[in-house]
């Protein structure tokens, strides 16, 4: 498993759900239902204050673990993706198995 962050672009269903990604020139389409949790992050290195009710997305950050693939015929890659809320940026920090090229 590779642990890392970098800038991905994310297409989302209408619900907040992710269906596509794009990263490293090529797009993933998600081939299975994605499962999402929340991490606790340390805000206090980042921010000076935490207003009472702010957490999601200050406290806690939203991951997603999506399967996703080139194409029909390549296989699923396992990817956990952060999502900041506040600012609806998207980052790929975990790939569970390694990216071969899937044509």
């Amino acid at each position: 498993m590779g642990v890392f962050s970098e800038a991905i672009e994310v297409v989302c269903s209408p619900a907040g759900q992710p269906l596509r990604l794009t990263w490293g020139g090529r797009t993933y389409k998600v081939g299975a239902d994605p499962v999402r949790w929340y991490e606790r992050r340390n805000w206090w290195e980042e921010e000076t204050r935490a207003e009472r009710g702010h957490g999601a997305g200050l406290v806690d950050t939203e991951i997603w673990r999506v399967q996703a693939r080139v194409n029909d015929r390549s296989d699923l890659r396992t990817l956990d993706l952060s999502h900041h809320v506040r600012s609806d940026r998207w980052r790929l920090i975990r790939i569970h198995d390694a990216l071969r090229d899937s044509t």
